[in-house]
């Protein structure tokens, strides 16, 4: 393309000729041209070349220098420009000047808009905590030394995919969960402090709204090219408001417990506790007489690099930087987290920690563990494996605090039989009749174990009835594919497969329909969850003052499935008769009131079956038996109908309402019988929890 280069030679409007742009080529495969100077022995080029001129494509010129197409703009267009934007009925930003500066490409900005907040490179692509099965994710770096990842955005399509598949808004999907929820949960969450109603309500909202989306989403298009669930949700709720404690602070965050666990980053910016959500350490500024310092106010130590937390109560945590992946390795500096990390060692302030621990569930995962506040005592400078040198801070944890990463090294150490777990009377409960063993532990009383009975994994119903409707079952020989609208089983819940890929519930539909004897597909289907038996390590253990009660070895994240309710199916008659006998402490009813989940309001009562239900577990049962009472329970149940043709099958399975740590204990609401039979009588309620309503029955 060949110019005229003089000051002042621009080209009236239309007269440039674009058919004389012969070659078009990418702007990193231009070399940059010198030319020769008027007068060389002016110039301050020792080489004697002309210096290296870049200016940006919208000026301003340097004499000789001119703008080209097609950044070219005429004194023409521009006013033409700055009249449509005038007349336009929604105000245009106006550009007000040249751009001086070239954005960086790979800026990234936090999600809650906080600057400087950030801590090593990473040398792989950004650790992936979300479902396995999503394989198109944003392109960011982990622990970014930078605090600038980088975001892929592509944009929606609209209208159809080809094929004729809709396209569905998430959006609006969205949009419908919030619609739904009770308007007091949006009460909580505008108050200036949060609690612990705040974060609860956040966390169950979020866990809602990514596994809808993750539901719709790989529904309409192939799992391949999936998008990620848990940062579209995020990202709604940001943008909305919908969180707890957004003003960052210096110690413990108001509603969030030592020993809370998160299975994504974007969890712990949604409650206040970390706000990057990939940056390693959080900082602040704190102004001081004579100026303005950063400030630590949390880390994530997730086991990516050199740091060393093999004692539990003391942290040797990395710095930030010296990896950088285009310009190779180098020292770390003392900068941004660095400096903050320093200037807390300084000032003495708190610092939360947060421990990434692998998820042995999902080996991709990791899980995160609010392990509390720690005290920086020293810091220094080696040499890292690299060979460069990293900064190293030393974090003590303040004494006094609950059992959190300790609890989780515990039960690694009993995993490996390097320590025994005390109080155990057997090693096995269920005497190989679950694919897990059920250890029976007491290490409060001598109690030697409860009274005895027959352990069964699964219900028996002694008369079964035939099904409402005849079912043929599916024909998915494969297995059930979320894509498969012909699906019969899909059909009946709605048209989604009602498990994700990792197997977590879905949807909060009242009834679940899974494949049964009816169907064709393999025992691994999706579809057929409850039916794999129990997938974590229980233990059912001595309690202080409620009896045996039920917990776990290994974490439970949000909508997994637990255990079914195993028994005996009895009729009407027989619950009548134990209750006057004060023993249906092992009777689930299904005519009960059951609280679910108090953010919607339309899963206050029962989930609605084809017909009552009632369980005794008395004499047969599974470790449901052992679930004890609670006012704010962490698992809730849902009535689940294997395809059958024969005869009606109908289970009751137990799923964690939210994220639940090891060695809590599991609980549901028992419901309460209306009205009020007579003679019954009301139990006080142990659970100890702030709503606790006194009593069940």
């Amino acid at each position: 393309m060949e110019h005229n280069l003089g000051q002042g030679n621009v080209p009236p409007p239309g007269s440039i000729d674009k058919s004389r742009v012969l070659n078009v080529k990418p702007l990193r495969t231009l070399v940059p041209v010198f030319p020769s100077p008027s007068n060389p022995s002016s110039s301050s080029n020792p080489q004697g070349g002309a210096p290296f001129v870049c200016v940006s494509p919208s000026g301003p010129f340097p004499s000789g220098v001119a703008p080209f197409y097609p950044f070219f703009i005429s004194p023409e267009s521009q006013r033409l420009s700055e009249q449509n934007a005038q007349t336009a009925q929604t105000p245009a930003p106006q550009r007000v000047g040249p751009i001086s500066a070239a954005v960086p490409i790979n800026s990234f900005r936090t999600p809650n808009g906080d600057v400087g907040s950030s801590r090593k490179n990473s040398r792989t692509r950004g650790q992936l905590t979300d479902e396995d099965a999503y394989a198109e994710v944003q392109d960011v770096d982990a622990e970014d030394g930078t605090g600038e990842g980088r975001r892929t955005k592509q944009k929606k399509p609209r209208g159809r995919r080809p094929g004729g598949t809709a396209v569905v808004d998430l959006d609006q999907v969205a949009n419908d969960i919030l619609n739904s929820i009770n308007p007091i949960v949006f009460d909580v969450l505008k108050q200036p402090d949060g609690s612990r109603d705040a974060v609860t309500y956040t966390l169950m909202i979020y866990e809602v709204m990514r596994r809808k989306l993750g539901q719709v989403e790989e529904t309409s298009r192939d799992i391949a090219g999936a998008k990620r669930p848990d940062l579209k949700a995020g990202n709604i709720m940001m943008t909305k408001g919908i969180r707890a404690n957004s003003k960052k602070r210096i110690g413990g965050v108001p509603g969030v417990e030592i020993g809370d666990i998160f299975f994504f980053r974007f969890e712990l910016c949604l409650v206040g506790l970390h706000s990057p959500s990939m940056a390693g350490i959080d900082y602040i500024g704190s102004k001081t007489s004579q100026e303005e310092e950063p400030l630590a106010v949390s880390i994530v130590s997730s086991g990516g690099y050199e740091d060393n937390a093999e004692d539990g109560d003391v942290l040797i945590y990395s710095g930030q930087g010296g990896a950088n992946r285009e310009k190779g390795a180098s020292d770390q500096k003392l900068e941004r987290g660095n400096l903050a990390l320093e200037k807390s060692l300084h000032r003495g302030n708190d610092v939360r920690v947060i421990k990434g621990l692998r998820d042995e569930a999902h080996p991709t995962g990791k899980v995160y563990v609010y392990d509390g506040l720690y005290k920086i005592q020293d810091s220094w400078v080696e040499k890292a494996k690299s060979g460069f040198n990293v900064f190293k801070y030393k974090l003590a944890r303040l004494p006094g605090q609950p059992a959190a990463y300790m609890i989780w090294k515990s039960i690694q150490q009993w995993t490996d039989k390097t320590v025994t777990r005390t109080g155990v009377i057997l090693p096995d409960l269920t005497s190989g009749a679950e694919n897990l063993p059920v250890c029976l532990v007491n290490d409060v009383d001598n109690e030697k174990g409860p009274a005895y009975f027959t352990y069964s994994p699964s219900v028996k119903n002694l008369k079964p009835t035939a099904p409402l409707e005849s079912s043929g079952g599916c024909s998915c020989t494969g297995g059930c594919q979320a894509i498969n609208h012909n699906c019969p089983c899909i059909q009946k819940n709605g048209g989604y497969l009602q498990y994700s890929a990792n197997g977590m519930l879905a949807d909060l539909k009242s009834v679940i329909y899974e494949c049964g004897p009816s169907c064709q597909c393999p025992p691994n289907c999706r579809n057929r969850i409850s039916q794999g038996g129990l997938k974590f390590r229980l233990e059912v253990f001595k309690t202080k003052d409620k009896g045996w009660g039920l917990r776990s070895w290994d974490p439970i994240r949000a909508g997994t499935f637990i255990c079914e309710y195993a028994g005996e199916v009895i009729d009407n008659a027989k619950v009548d008769e134990f209750s006057s006998e004060n023993e249906d402490d092992y009777i689930f009813d299904s005519t009960r009131i059951y609280p679910q989940l108090e953010i919607f309001p339309a899963d206050t009562e029962a989930p609605k079956i084809p017909s009552p239900l009632y369980i005794s577990a008395k004499n047969e049962g599974n470790v449901a038996r052992f679930m004890n009472h609670s006012c704010s329970p962490n698992v809730l149940w849902r009535p689940v109908i294997r395809e059958n043709k024969n005869e009606s099958d109908l289970h009751i399975a137990f799923y964690a309402i939210r994220h639940i740590p090891p060695m809590m204990e599991l609980t549901y609401d028992y419901g309460t019988v209306l009205p009020l039979k007579g003679g019954q009588k009301k139990k006080k309620c142990f659970c100890g929890s702030a709503k606790c309503r006194g009593y069940f029955c």
